[in-house]
């Protein structure tokens, strides 16, 4: 049992070997990873992701999981998904059971017993989702912004690209694990999606009010000091909880490194729409003369882009208002592409789709985070992020074979006229935009997006 007068801030930071990092740059690598630490597990798994789909790879998963447990009564297994999210279909596939179907059934075809927790952190999907990310397997943390589906882990021709970190470390393990069976099994606020009776509306509301509020003052913490770093290889890791606008340590720490920043920026995010504040820290950045580098993913990248213009549907809007705040943002600081200064790279691979998160400031501070850094991610989810302080620069060439990896579909963005104007676009989402920016909407969009 771990006693609280041994509790400190996780801020403080946890020393790990730079050998204890590994970094994989392809969805089939994570995928096989993620089977190959299930079924190396011994003591733990815990697993957190805004969902884990009833498809092919979901499926395998889950079996796996349920093996793990049957090889291993011992092993405690903890799925964590968003409530919401696990009770619906897919958006645009017509009246489905959602998620909690295939929960049920798997629990049923096993005799062993898993725990998959709906952790719903506002009333409504709309207003904020669980963002946290992390998977912990016995000391060793996988942190992805990926969830678990056939698009995320390449079960089949097309991939959804993301990144993917690989830490041994006994207090970082634990002050994971910690965090999510206080804030949601301890509390007895979340309840279990593969029970067959959940909480009815009235319960389900009070749980939800007491759960936002026990998380607005949650963080991270450890359950001895960290250890000290002594020169070699060290790594200090701060891991980092964000929820709502006000005191937000996470976005604080962004903001941070941002501004902080002196020679180099590098952002990583699929869904151009930074929050007022973090873009008027990168615009400063780029005033005192450091190189911004914007790795944005393509209209075409995005996971509700609808190629067919005859099965366009309301949904499929919002790549394109993507696009458009990003044509503004390059037109107004057009003066920092032409110096070399401002760099924007737009990604996209055929049908893939692109959902890294994240920054990289002076190549020493290194944040993974499911971050989006958009007002919703900013203000309504529920989110996480680790800091990685590579001082001695020893994990430089791993990081950079991963940005090569990145880059390689990625085009250059040298002027805002290279990117597609509302003129441009097929005439179901220009009449569509048109109607938005008529009726001041986008004002709207943009908060939710």
């Amino acid at each position: 049992m771990i006693l609280v007068e041994k509790l400190i801030k996780a801020s403080q930071g946890i020393a790990v070997s730079s050998h204890d990092i590994k970094v994989f740059c392809a969805p089939a690598e994570y995928k096989q990873q993620l089977l190959t630490l299930i079924q190396a597990a011994r003591s733990r798994i815990y697993i957190t992701a805004l969902y884990l789909q009833d498809d092919e790879a979901g499926r395998e998963i889950l079996h796996a999981l349920y093996r793990a447990k049957a090889e291993n009564p011992a092993l405690t297994v903890k799925v964590f998904v968003d409530c919401h999210r696990a009770q619906r279909g897919l958006i645009g596939e017509g009246k489905q059971e959602g998620n909690r179907a295939l929960y049920l059934a798997m629990e049923k075809e096993y005799q062993q017993s898993i725990d998959v927790f709906g952790v719903a952190v506002k009333r409504k999907e709309l207003f904020g989702v669980l963002h946290l990310k992390g998977m912990v397997f016995d000391e060793t943390v996988f942190y992805t912004g990926a969830s678990i589906n056939d698009i995320y882990l390449h079960q089949q021709e097309k991939y959804r690209l993301d990144r993917y970190y690989q830490i041994t470390s006994q207090p970082l393990s634990d002050s994971f694990c910690l965090y999510l069976d206080r804030q949601f099994v301890q509390s007895g606020l979340v309840p279990r999606l593969n029970d067959d009776v959940l909480p009815g509306p009235v319960e389900q509301k009070q749980n939800i009010r007491r759960l936002k509020a026990r998380m607005k003052k949650s963080r991270y913490e450890l359950e001895t000091a960290p250890a000290q770093l002594n020169g070699g290889d060290g790594i200090l890791i701060k891991p980092y909880i964000g929820y709502g606008s006000r005191g937000n340590s996470l976005n604080h720490t962004i903001r941070q490194l941002v501004q902080k920043s002196r020679r180099e920026l590098l952002l990583f995010t699929p869904y151009f729409n930074l929050p007022k504040s973090l873009a008027k820290d990168v615009t400063r950045a780029l005033k005192r003369k450091v190189k911004v580098t914007l790795v944005v993913g393509d209209k075409k990248a995005n996971d509700f882009y609808i190629a067919d213009e005859k099965d366009f549907s309301t949904i499929g809007i919002v790549p394109y208002i993507y696009e458009m705040l990003l044509h503004r943002f390059v037109k107004k600081w057009q003066k920092f592409i032409d110096s070399g200064q401002l760099e924007i790279r737009l990604w996209q691979d055929d049908g893939n789709s692109f959902h890294l998160k994240g920054l990289i400031a002076d190549n020493r501070y290194h944040l993974l985070t499911g971050s989006n850094l958009n007002p919703r991610a900013w203000s309504l989810d529920l989110e996480n992020g680790l800091l990685l302080d590579d001082k001695q620069g020893h994990l430089q060439a791993r990081v950079q074979q991963e940005v090569e990896v990145i880059l390689k579909h990625t085009r250059r963005i040298g002027h805002f006229r290279d990117l597609d104007g509302i003129d441009n676009y097929p005439d179901k989402p220009k009449a569509l935009l048109k109607k938005i920016r008529m009726t001041q909407i986008d004002r709207i969009l943009k908060r939710f997006l």
